[in-house]
């Protein structure tokens, strides 16, 4: 009997990436338990020392954590329902607002979907709005999102869980579903933690896409400001610090937004499907932990010198002018390699017809963004000082989330491009440092 259609497009998954369900497992327990132990640990009278990283936290630290007045923040019926109307108010901006509709990249089924843009404007708007009601009402008008900062982190949680568990159900469903090749392995916490299905969607509402950019990088906008503004309200002037930080994360926030479609082209979007790891990503971890420094701040203010800011500056410059030209560079070879901005550079062919760049920025490093992207998380966080190792743990787990998804992206390109690949990284040797690594 042959199979179908629908079975040789949906092949199942024979190898595992992140240890398989062993991982999936630890992934789905253990990071909320980390994301909960950077926030509780960390209040006005201290946060986690490296006096406690060397020791290693024993089980009474953890214990302790969890008193009387952290389970109230954790359980807020308040906080859940504003987390709800936030998610409502996400969801009518996408329909409201005006925005173009973009193709995606073309499917393995041959389908290429369509994607409303407009989340540049959705992410003004509110920014403009926040901005606003603090002019108007003052800084002490949006406190109380600061105030319930761990009940609207326990909300983002809950909904990310449950949004995954949701999609994962609906992707059995009757008819025809193109799921991930690297969700489909027949394992349930495995394929719930990676994703199943890939592109899940209520009618024209591309649930990925949208959590991508709306959910977890409009929550770290309003959280920053939230946190600006109590800052402002405790000292009755703004550090130097918070507002380089402010800055700079918002810049990238708004960045990303308006360079919404290129987001089309990344892993995300065109290879992994939509389970835990993108939701509990997307929606809590990033709207939760990118924010560290300016939560620290707003408790631990930190009073730089104009060498120190002039510093961080030229950090935050240097690793944004790498990470955007690079890929500024590469989407618009991808759409129009005639382009006159990027004829100029040199590429090879492979066998499926793809078209390596090797000169230019791509030609240095074969994921030169990445090293733009990590350099402007060093200035992030040196505002903070180094009284303490909290606000830097952003700078570890980013380092280790760009080596894992370079080498994720690395054994994928091997086993598309195959002889080609060997030959391309012959030409461009190094991964994302030049000379280094």
């Amino acid at each position: 009997m042959k199979p179908s259609k629908v079975t040789l497009l949906n092949p199942r998954t024979n190898e595992y990436e992140f240890l398989g369900p062993i991982g999936a497992s630890l992934m789905i327990t253990v990071l909320p338990g980390i994301l909960y132990l950077l926030h509780l640990g960390c209040t006005p009278k201290g946060c986690p020392s490296l006096e406690l990283v060397k020791n290693l936290p024993t089980p009474s630290y953890f214990i302790s954590l969890f008193t009387l007045d952290n389970f109230f923040q954790l359980f807020d019926l308040h906080a859940f329902l504003i987390y709800i109307a936030y998610l409502l108010y996400l969801v009518v901006s996408w329909y409201l607002l005006p925005g173009r509709w973009i193709q995606g990249t073309t499917l393995r089924d041959g389908n290429k979907l369509l994607y409303k843009e407009n989340g540049f404007k959705s992410l003004v708007i509110t920014i403009g709005g926040m901005l606003a009601i603090i002019l108007f009402k003052g800084s002490d008008s949006v406190l109380f999102i600061s105030e319930k900062f761990i009940g609207l982190m326990t909300a983002s949680v809950l909904v990310s869980y449950t949004l995954a568990i949701c999609v994962y159900l609906a992707s059995f469903r009757k008819g025809y579903v193109l799921l991930a090749l690297g969700g489909n392995s027949g394992n349930v916490i495995y394929d719930f933690m990676i994703g199943r299905e890939l592109n899940p969607r209520i009618g024209w509402f591309d649930i990925k896409y949208f959590v991508e950019l709306r959910v977890g990088i409009f929550a770290w906008v309003i959280l920053n400001i939230t946190m600006a503004a109590k800052q402002y309200d405790d000292l009755g002037d703004l550090t130097i610090g918070m507002f380089l930080v402010i800055l700079f994360q918002g810049w990238y926030a708004v960045d990303s937004a308006y360079n919404e479609s290129a987001v089309l082209t990344t892993m995300d979007i065109t290879t992994d499907g939509f389970g835990w790891m993108l939701s509990f990503g997307n929606i809590s971890w990033l709207g939760f932990v990118y924010g560290l420094q300016t939560r620290y701040l707003a408790m631990h203010p930190v009073h730089l010198s104009w060498l120190q800011t002039a510093l961080i500056v030229c950090i935050q410059s240097v690793g944004y002018t790498i990470f955007r030209s690079a890929n500024n560079e590469k989407n618009l070879f991808r759409n129009d390699p005639g382009d006159v901005r990027v004829k100029h550079l040199k590429y090879i062919t492979t066998d499926a017809g793809s078209r390596l760049i090797i000169s230019g920025w791509w030609g240095r490093a074969r994921h030169i963004n990445y090293l733009g992207d990590w350099i402007m998380s060093w200035a992030w966080c040196l505002p903070c000082g180094f009284d303490n190792i909290f606000p830097y743990f952003y700078i570890l787990y980013f380092a280790i989330l760009l080596i894992h998804r370079e080498l994720r992206d690395e054994e994928k390109c091997r086993r598309k491009y195959g002889k080609d690949w060997t030959r391309y990284c012959e030409i461009v040797r190094w991964r994302i440092i030049p000379g280094i690594y």
